[in-house]
């Protein structure tokens, strides 16, 4: 049995602003109260406490971990919440000191001391976080998890995980390396989608695997469109105002429409000079992030910090490079796009906190320039390559988030990511494979290599960089 990672672990609907340090801990506080419930004793569980270590701690306000905390002990589902709904169940928990646990029995809960911050690391992750639920009986249950980046949440004793989620699954091309999917596309003369296809068809039937991949792709749409026609100033303190709205609003010329369908079709009627195409793929990418950044509802590719990069490129596809495209072409992206994030994270990592932005928007980079590559009429190996291209002018990307907040730099990281890997894919298309001097599993290996080296203070600590050089009284 190989480790296997479908796309739809890799591409999730959830709430932002980050992965790992909102959606991760909102998962593992519903793996909590699973536990409860198994072990038989949610019925006598009298008060919670939680304990955020390492990053989670010091950049967890910003990313509104204790607010996911609480809405998962709250049962709350972050596929499905409407998300209009957060702030009023968040600061119900908060005037009341009363929560209701799994959404069916009201506990006393102090959001100032029942939330507990530490700044020290527990050594299997930077992001871990602590459950005691505190009985009727005196005594304690307590349980670790750690939120390890793309909504991925493991426990330390889990055999063989090695800070990394591991699925068991028999895929017919289990895939760990970029090798051995070029073996595989070349001894069954099929695409990276083709392969991608079969291992999701061996996971669940035909129809799903068409119809979630669709409602990814409906939930970027939308959130795109949201973004572009939102006007105001993001929450958090740092007075960020939106610019997508703006942008959107000088681009999108007069013609009518009424939905993102609609909207999308329209967008294809407008001006595509060389300006107009990189403020488009900004534009696409800005919306998103600056949905992410206000806990809306968006989809993790691989993260909630890069999740705008994905949408942008294949927005950029459908309304500028093949007006004729449709399902085939978006189940097509996605596939490939999901594929090459799993072989990072089998191979390095996708969180922030491990490895700096280089494993988010480097990541999401090279996942959307080896998708772009294919529907551009790529060979695997040109994907391949365009994914390489993509994470190798990333690699030593920090993350260094101003007030720990996913604003400055990482809303506009997503329009650099995006732009990247349009031009890494072009790069590939013009390129001999046979010429390639970086296979995909060498820059993956040295991400990983940089990750370590890399200091912590630009790992999601908000202890170095911008987030030192320019303060919250700054802006």
């Amino acid at each position: 049995m190989e480790e296997c990672i479908s796309v739809f672990d890799m591409l999730k609907i959830g709430v932002g602003p980050s992965s790992s340090h909102t959606l991760g801990p909102w998962r593992a506080a519903e793996r909590f109260l699973s536990e409860l419930k198994s072990e038989r004793i949610f019925d006598t569980t009298e008060t919670v406490k939680v304990h955020l270590y390492g990053s989670l701690s010091l950049t967890g306000k910003g990313h509104a971990t204790d607010f996911a905390v609480m809405l998962g002990l709250s049962g709350q589902d972050p596929e499905y919440i409407p998300v209009e709904d957060i702030s009023g169940i968040v600061a119900k928990i908060q005037e009341t000191q009363v929560l209701k646990l799994g959404n069916n029995k009201e506990i006393p809960f102090s959001f100032l001391t029942d939330i507990v911050f530490h700044k020290d690391f527990l050594p299997f992750h930077a992001n871990g976080l602590k459950f005691t639920a505190f009985l009727e009986d005196g005594s304690e249950y307590e349980t670790t998890f750690y939120s390890i980046g793309g909504g991925f949440v493991v426990k330390e004793d889990r055999p063989n995980a090695k800070a990394k989620e591991i699925i068991k699954c028999a895929f017919p091309y289990p895939i760990q390396k970029a090798d051995e999917l070029l073996a595989y596309c070349n001894r069954h003369n099929k695409s990276i989608s083709e392969i991608v296809y079969e291992n999701e068809k061996s996971m669940r039937p035909e129809p799903e695997v068409n119809s979630e991949l669709m409602r990814i792709w409906e939930t970027m749409l939308e959130c795109m469109y949201i973004g572009c026609h939102t006007s105001g100033t993001l929450p958090g303190g740092l007075n960020v105002r939106r610019r997508a709205f703006d942008m959107h609003q000088n681009l999108i010329g007069e013609l009518p429409y009424s939905n993102p369908w609609e909207w999308l079709h329209v967008i294809r009627k407008t001006e595509v000079k060389f300006r107009q195409i990189l403020k488009w793929v900004s534009c696409f990418a800005l919306a998103v992030n600056e949905v992410n950044a206000s806990l809306g509802r968006v989809v993790t590719a691989p993260t909630n910090g890069s999740s705008g990069v994905i949408p942008a490129v294949l927005m950029y596809y459908l309304v500028i490079e093949n007006h004729k495209a449709g399902e085939k072409e978006i189940k097509q992206f996605l596939m490939v796009a999901g594929e090459i994030g799993s072989i990072f994270k089998k191979g390095s990592t996708i969180s922030a906190a491990m490895g700096g932005c280089q494993a988010e928007i480097g990541v999401s980079s090279a996942m959307a320039a080896g998708a772009l590559c294919e529907l551009l009429g790529g060979t695997p190996e040109q994907v391949l390559m365009a994914a390489e291209i993509a994470m190798e002018h990333h690699l030593g990307l920090t993350c260094d988030p101003i007030g720990g907040l996913v604003q400055i730099p990482c809303i506009e990281r997503n329009t650099m990511g995006a732009i990247k890997a349009i031009n890494a894919a072009e790069l590939a298309l013009e390129t001999d494979a046979k010429n390639a001097k970086v296979p995909l599993d060498k820059v993956v290996d040295t991400m990983w290599k940089t990750a370590q080296d890399m200091n912590s203070k630009y790992k999601e600590t908000s202890e170095g960089g911008l987030a030192v050089a320019v303060n919250m009284a700054d802006c």
